[in-house]
């Protein structure tokens, strides 16, 4: 048969190689009969395309790169979200086999000109699929740098939980920022795979030569099988190595991702001052650069100091204020705290005990002396500010 009989051979029976395609999936594919009947008809009419391409290209082989686009033309664009790259091989496998069946017997010429043209068209489905899932990820990447910055600038408004659920997040819980210096060569895969292993949701904010991350609260299997609460220092910790030379700062958890513009603010602050303790650790603590952070004008930092230190110290009571900065002003040193309040130093020893079980600080230690010494001073200040403002103006006298 030549090849002019056999294009109009094929043209004739390509209607029932159609039917029996369809029934075949039907019968074969579990996934194909569970879809709703829309989407059977669009994947009907790539299968009718494709065999209709085929009898084009097999007319004219010089067509290949165009035809393999038509086929999937003819498909509405829902169907590729809905149609995974392993179904539309699937659906490819059973084409090509129903229309070998069908031509067998025609000659080895149409039989290879069929296996030709099913491998072009497994790749032009790999190309598509590529193609969408690369649009996917620029999409991906563009709504986690608009996330990511609504997060930093404290701008959020009310599309950004539906756009942090659009990324995937699949967090319930608190939430910290870390914020240090872009490495020149950075691996975005390294650390989104580093977070999977610790159970951590992250997400990602490069901006210029700071890289931010914003972090899920995560759980990890335990040695007996029990959950873990994994703390975000010690996350921190694990993705410290991600990031470029400098330091690296943890911002407070926070209640949600909503809420996480409060630790971002944190650790920025914190990252801008960093370098003003000379042996801060990496990964430091953002509430550890407190005084830093005071002392450059944050008011967080100075309203956080004010109400962890100064005020329950205060309402507790006035005897630890006035021990703890008689202690700070003496060097630490405790007989000359003893000689000026005219006690015993171990009266002196029992209420820095008594400073530190109320706030968590200890004053014996040189770093958390800075803090306390910082926090008293912000809390005299603005003590003195409130006097004043209680203190009714005098009216001139004639």
């Amino acid at each position: 048969m030549d090849k002019a009989a056999t294009l109009t051979w094929l043209r004739r029976i390509s209607g029932d190689i159609a039917s029996v395609t369809i029934k075949r999936l039907e019968d074969t594919l579990p996934w194909y009969a569970d879809m709703p009947p829309a989407r059977r008809s669009a994947v009907g009419l790539v299968a009718q395309a494709g065999i209709t391409s085929f009898i084009q290209w097999y007319e004219d082989p010089t067509s290949t790169p165009w035809i393999a686009a038509d086929i999937f033309a003819a498909a509405p664009r829902e169907l590729l979200r809905s149609v995974s790259l392993q179904q539309t091989l699937q659906l490819i496998r059973v084409t090509v086999e129903v229309t070998e069946e069908r031509v067998a017997g025609r000659g080895n010429d149409l039989r290879e000109a069929i296996l030709l043209y099913s491998r072009d068209v497994a790749f032009a489905a790999a190309d598509v699929y590529a193609r969408a899932a690369e649009a996917r990820g620029l999409w991906d990447a563009r709504l986690e740098a608009l996330v990511v910055d609504s997060i930093l600038t404290g701008e959020a408004d009310e599309e950004l939980p539906s756009r942090i659920a659009a990324l995937g997040w699949h967090g319930h819980g608190e939430v910290a920022v870390l914020v240090g210096t872009t490495p020149p060569q950075f691996d975005v895969d390294l650390v989104r795979r580093t977070a999977r292993k610790l159970a951590v949701d992250v997400l990602i904010g490069v901006q210029g030569s700071r890289l931010v991350l914003v972090l899920g609260r995560a759980r990890a299997e335990g040695a007996e099988g029990e959950e873990e609460e994994l703390g975000f220092q010690e996350i921190a910790t694990r993705l410290e190595p991600s990031f470029g030379p400098g330091y690296v700062v943890l911002g407070p958890a926070v209640a949600a991702l909503v809420d996480a513009s409060q630790s971002a603010r944190a650790a920025l602050a914190g990252f801008a001052v960093a370098r003003a303790w000379r042996s801060a650790p990496r990964p430091v603590e953002a509430d550890d650069l407190l005084p830093e952070r005071a002392l450059a004008g944050d008011p967080l930092a100075k309203q956080t100091l004010i109400e962890r230190i100064f005020r329950p110290l205060q309402a507790h009571s006035t005897d630890l204020v006035t021990t703890l900065w008689s202690y700070l002003d003496n060097g630490r040193s405790l007989e000359a705290t003893a000689r000026e309040l005219f006690v015993h130093p171990n009266t002196v020893r029992y209420r820095l005990k008594r400073v530190s079980e109320v706030i968590g600080w200890d004053a014996t230690g040189p770093r958390e002396a800075l803090i306390l010494q910082t926090a008293l001073i912000l809390g005299s200040i603005g003590t003195a500010e409130q006097v004043r403002r209680r203190v009714p103006l005098r009216r001139p006298q004639r």
